[in-house]
């Protein structure tokens, strides 16, 4: 995510979180349409294929992941307004230090903000 982030920057990027379990194992990078440095929306086409493949290969979805080029990684208003997976994890990686990049995850239910810790397992 983190690379897919810094690739795409100076624009905003997002992607899918997916596993076979409840530990996400793959991710989807998705193309933003809003090129947009503030605000991001995933392809329409694109996450059609991408939730095609995830039920083929018996994945769901577990998380949705954006950046914030110059701001903090924590939801803006848009990002709760719009969080309409309230099962799943929202990820958010700030490039406000491209050298040093932070994620943070978050559960999003009626505009309720909770954050949750991300582990990384090998």
């Amino acid at each position: 995510m983190i690379q897919d982030a810094l690739r795409r920057s100076p624009n905003e990027a997002c992607g899918i979180l997916a596993g076979a379990s409840d530990v996400a194992t793959i991710f989807y990078g998705m193309t933003n349409t809003d090129q947009s440095p503030v605000s991001y929306l995933m392809e329409p086409k694109e996450q059609f294929k991408v939730f095609q493949t995830m039920r083929a290969r018996g994945e769901r979805m577990l998380g949705i992941y954006h950046s914030h080029v110059a701001s903090q990684a924590y939801p803006s208003a848009k990002d709760t307004a719009l969080a309409f997976y309230p099962e799943v994890h929202y990820v958010i990686v700030s490039l406000v230090d491209h050298a040093h990049p932070t994620a943070r995850a978050f559960r999003i239910e009626e505009e309720k903000v909770q954050e949750e810790p991300i582990e990384i397992v090998s």
